[in-house]
């Protein structure tokens, strides 16, 4: 039995014995009073809830309704009103019959229960890092994907997204990056699946986010934890309780900002004043980022329904997002579809959840384009609006598109968005089946089971009118992958006090296995675009590498267990080892094991502390160590000898007459590759004082060996002149600090701030080995106008990933030339700083008045640098009059061509206002079926602070290689204001 219910079976006897001897009492002026207990955000009833005659023990409990009754001794009583997890409330009667309440939430109390691998601890008891993030403190909004509910909310959790592509998702990572090569994100846990694609539920479908930090929390993952994990938990149906939930918003969305480039008339005014020779004036006044751009409309519905009886519950929903970019042509469409059914027999014993999940998803994407027919992806519509002369039209005379020829690098930007067609769509599909069956009093066992696929398809064209589709007469390209995964856990829970001890063991096996699969086709040489991409039949033009497939497996095979004790609820110990077993890594390392220890002491609870706990209401050390691994982001097959083609240039086989590939090794066998493994330290403490403030600070040390990277090796004796391996070292250091206080709480009015603050210092330790060395690794590369495999960036012991390398700026010369450091030779190049943030956070507060709310939420990462590579391509003078320049290109001193220095690294620290949202809760009466109902307005990215120049310092970080470079790939972020609206019945 669970200590939440025990607690509430004892506080139910307890309470009804009490009330029923005060009821007993005769008194004359007794009046009987009546009503329903729901919650101040979302009316949600609650059963259970507390109701008592204050100065007397008078009282009762809720029933599955959240309504009372209840007899008090006269007209003047004053009942108070408690629920776990809210603010107790004290209402005068007032000699009123009918009385109904609405508890506000009390941030103090509210992680009460943690969700942790393999079950679920109470707050007081988790000796590991961990971090809880309920509905009620989601960013408000525009929301795509889950993770961008919890952005900014939890300390030394990054959470980037690059611009306002509403197709683009965001990059996650938690205390700095571990890896070089694999994936820097947290493990996903979706009710109790690991491993499962974010986007497979809604975020309307999101009860509450749990995020695991450190090896102490994350251990019981293994291979797959080195980056944390994130555990998601849906909503479930309530026992009893049925009802119909309906939401809705519109949204308008605009360019928050974009770059001043020179208008016509600036134009003109220029070839006038320098008297410039040659300069063609189409006779437009043409605004090329204004043309790609356009005010968005967005709008999502969601309808769940929830019921049941005394042992079957249920929860359906649907959810539909239509979310127009403000690029033009860019968007996403997407219906998500869940249905949660629980079944309960044996009195209980027997719990029997299925669930089924479905996201499917439309979408034209922008900043992601992918690899043209040149083989390049530098087409990118932004690149085009800098680049073009303002004087040129958008369309001709005859109404076409206008091309000019001169100028065979850039290219309409309004056509390349209108004419090129480029249609995607995703699919995931995600059901669950999951077991428990209590054996014995405190002994369950749990089978949970799981199926997932995952499918992404591409049809794209170039009409053969279009300036990129000319030469090859059209082209047309389909592709398509498919991810199917399996998933079974098999485990034992035992949970038992014996007088002030108690402990909980986990242990169990787990068996999960992934495959993919993926094709590909493309022709050239249509006749007419009038298939598009329905008949590539149509294209006569085929060439070698026009058709593609391929197909890829791996196994992940694991043993696990952990044990907690607790002594008096003050002295908690727990420890976890897992064993897991992955068919990705070479034979001598199939297998790893991942050990972690933990420890706690509730020292508010001690003897010593008696005098202090009027104002110390809890305060709890924490240490905690262990050993993750990370698996994650490295293909199968990465330890065997492959073959494959030797060149991407075919060759001619006279004796066919046809073109050829040569095969021949590409890849070394390596027996001795495995998982990356990270150990990491981390002390915390956790606080609560005055009834008001609830914070914590965590320190760690997290520490990250067996570095994979692809390294050069001589030839003989390996066959092939690069191996994967596993060499470096890698170090994160950090600090947490998160405070959630109630500053007031006065009649109708409540004041409540959340913040928190964390700094992390990474450093690369060591890159080489007596058998793979060297001495740095060149990074961040850029190909752009006047750049040829350029390298901005280097990895290198004592330095961050993402440090920028280069030529340091001392000044301009008279002629405007760069004047840099040294003479420019290999030895001049320095230091010039790095990517990596020092300091990210969050701060947010709410404010509730009667039936009003206000919220506001601010986000910041502040002490990161960032390459302005945009900038640096447009801001020579020299290009006027072919191309356009910004207004600054003709204040500045610079009149020379594109070259890199520390000139055009700039700070990216910014303050962002990430939303403020203003409700209304409409009064409903009791008697009414209407149960609640609230409208709101939303405001995003209303201001934001920053000396960073570009479009919006939040580029890209996906990665450790190039982090922090803006090169024509920020998709303006939109500012929008969302009006929606909930009602429920």
């Amino acid at each position: 039995m669970k200590f939440s219910q025990l607690i509430y079976i004892l506080s139910t006897v307890l309470i009804v014995f009490w009330g029923s001897a005060a009821v007993a009492q005769e008194n004359s002026a007794a009046i009987m009073v009546k009503g329903q207990i729901k919650t101040a955000d979302s009316d949600e009833l609650l059963p259970g809830a507390s109701v008592s005659v204050e100065g007397t023990s008078i009282g009762t409990i809720t029933d599955v309704d959240g309504k009372f009754s209840l007899e008090v001794p006269n007209a003047d009583a004053m009942l108070v009103v408690s629920f776990i997890g809210y603010t107790t409330q004290k209402i005068p009667v007032n000699g009123r019959s009918q009385i109904n309440v609405s508890l506000e939430v009390d941030n103090l109390q509210l992680d009460e229960i943690v969700v942790v691998g393999y079950g679920i601890q109470k707050k007081g008891e988790v000796t590991g890092s961990t971090a809880s993030v309920t509905s009620n403190d989601f960013n408000k909004g525009v929301i795509n994907s889950p993770e961008q509910l919890i952005q900014g909310k939890v300390a030394g959790l990054t959470i980037v997204k690059a611009g306002g592509d509403p197709a683009e998702g965001a990059s996650i990572r938690l205390r700095g990056g571990t890896s070089l090569s694999g994936g820097n994100a947290p493990l996903v846990v979706v009710d109790g699946v690991p491993g499962a694609d974010i986007n497979t539920v809604s975020p309307n479908d999101i009860e509450s986010m749990d995020v695991l930090k450190d090896a102490a929390a994350t251990a019981i993952y293994g291979a797959r934890a080195a980056n944390g994990v994130i555990i998601i938990n849906t909503k479930k149906a309530k026992k009893g309780d049925s009802s119909v939930e309906y939401s809705t918003y519109v949204s308008v969305g605009s360019a928050a900002k974009y770059l001043d480039m020179l208008s016509a008339n600036q134009w003109r005014q220029y070839v006038r004043d320098n008297d410039v020779q040659g300069a063609i004036d189409y006779g437009a006044d043409t605004d090329w980022q204004a043309e790609i751009l356009q005010t968005a409309i967005s709008h999502s519905h969601n309808v769940a329904l929830s019921g049941g009886s005394e042992n079957t519950s249920y929860r359906a929903s649907v959810n539909f997002i239509q979310n127009e970019g403000i690029v033009k042509t860019s968007e996403l469409e997407r219906l998500n579809a869940k249905l949660y059914v629980q079944q309960r027999a044996l009195d209980d014993k027997l719990k029997v959840d299925l669930s089924l999940s479905s996201t499917f998803d439309e979408y034209v994407p922008v900043n992601n384009l992918l690899t043209e027919p040149d083989g390049k992806a530098h087409n990118s519509p932004f690149r085009f609006a800098y680049n073009l002369n303002p004087t040129m039209p958008v369309y001709d005379a005859n109404g076409d598109f206008f091309e000019s020829r001169g100028l065979n690098e850039y290219n309409n930007p309004v056509a390349l968005l209108h004419q090129r067609q480029d249609d995607r769509s995703r699919r995931r599909t995600l059901g669950v089946a999951k077991v428990d069956l209590e054996i014995i009093s405190g002994l369950n066992a749990v089978l949970n089971t799981s199926y997932s696929v995952n499918s992404y398809k591409r049809k794209y064209y170039l009409p053969t009118d279009s300036r990129l589709g000319e030469q090859d007469k059209g082209f047309a390209l389909q592709e398509q992958n498919e991810q199917h995964q399996r998933l079974l856990e098999a485990y034992l829970n035992y949970n038992k006090s014996f007088g002030d001890h108690n402990i909980n063991l986990v242990g169990g096996y787990s068996y999960f296995d992934q495959m993919n699969e993926w094709s590909g086709a493309g022709r050239r040489g249509f006749d007419s675009d009038i298939f598009g991409y329905d008949n590539m039949g149509a294209g006569q033009d085929y060439r070698i590498g026009d058709v593609w497939s391929g197909r890829n497996s791996s196994k992940l095979v694991s043993f696990f267990g952990r044990a907690n004790y607790s002594y008096m609820g003050k002295y908690m110990l727990q420890a976890s080892l897992r064993r897991d077993g992955s068919s990705k890594f070479g034979d001598n390392h199939k297998w790893g094991v991942f050990p972690a220890v933990s420890v706690g002491w509730n020292i508010a609870d001690e003897a010593f502390m008696e005098s202090a706990q009027s104002w110390v209401n809890d305060l709890k050390l924490r240490a905690g160590y262990g050993i993750t691994g990370n698996q994650e982001g490295i293909a199968p097959y990465q330890s065997l000898a492959l073959s494959g083609p030797t060149s991407n240039d075919p060759y001619y086989d006279s004796n066919s007459g046809t073109w050829k590939y040569g095969y021949g090794p590409v890849q070394n066998p390596n027996p001795d590759l495995k998982w990356e493994s990270t150990t990491q330290m981390n002390i915390g403490i956790d606080f609560a004082l005055l009834n008001r403030f609830r914070g914590s600070i965590d320190l760690y040390d997290k520490q990250t060996d067996d570095l994979l990277y692809t390294y050069q090796v001589p030839q003989p004796p390996y066959v092939y002149g690069y191996m994967l391996a596993n060499v470096g070292s890698l170090s994160n250091k950090g600090i947490e600090f998160s405070l959630n206080t109630s500053v007031m709480e006065k009649g109708k009015f409540n004041w409540s701030i959340d913040f928190n603050i964390a700094y992390n210092k990474q450093k690369i330790e060591s890159l080489s080995n007596d058998i793979y060395t060297t001495d740095a690794i060149q990074s961040g590369k850029i190909e752009n106008r006047g750049f040829s495999e350029l390298y901005t960036q280097t990895i290198r012991e004592g330095y961050v990933p993402g440090t920028f390398y280069g030529f340091k700026f001392k000044e301009f010369d008279e002629d405007g030339k760069y004047v840099l450091e040294g003479e420019g030779r290999e030895e001049d190049k320095q230091i010039l700083g790095d990517a990596q943030p020092d300091l990210v956070g969050g701060l947010g507060m709410n404010f509730r008045y009667g039936d009003f709310d206000l919220s506001f939420f601010l986000n910041s990462i502040i002490g990161h640098d960032i390459l302005n590579a945009t900038k640096m391509s447009i801001m020579d003078e020299g290009r006027l009059p072919g191309n356009n320049v910004p207004d600054e290109a003709l204040t500045d001193q610079l009149n020379d061509a594109p070259q890199f220095s520390d000139y055009w690294i700039e700070d990216g620290s910014f303050v962002r206002m990430q939303n403020v949202t203003l409700g209304y809760t409409v009064p409903v009466k009791a008697t009414s079926k209407l149960r609640s109902a609230r409208i709101y307005v939303t405001g995003e990215n209303l201001f934001l602070i920053t000396n960073y120049s570009g479009v919006d310092p939040e580029v890209n970080m996906s990665g450790l290689l190039n982090p922090g470079i803006d090169n024509y790939n920020v998709y303006p972020r939109p500012r929008t204001i969302t009006l929606g609206a909930s009602v429920k019945f």
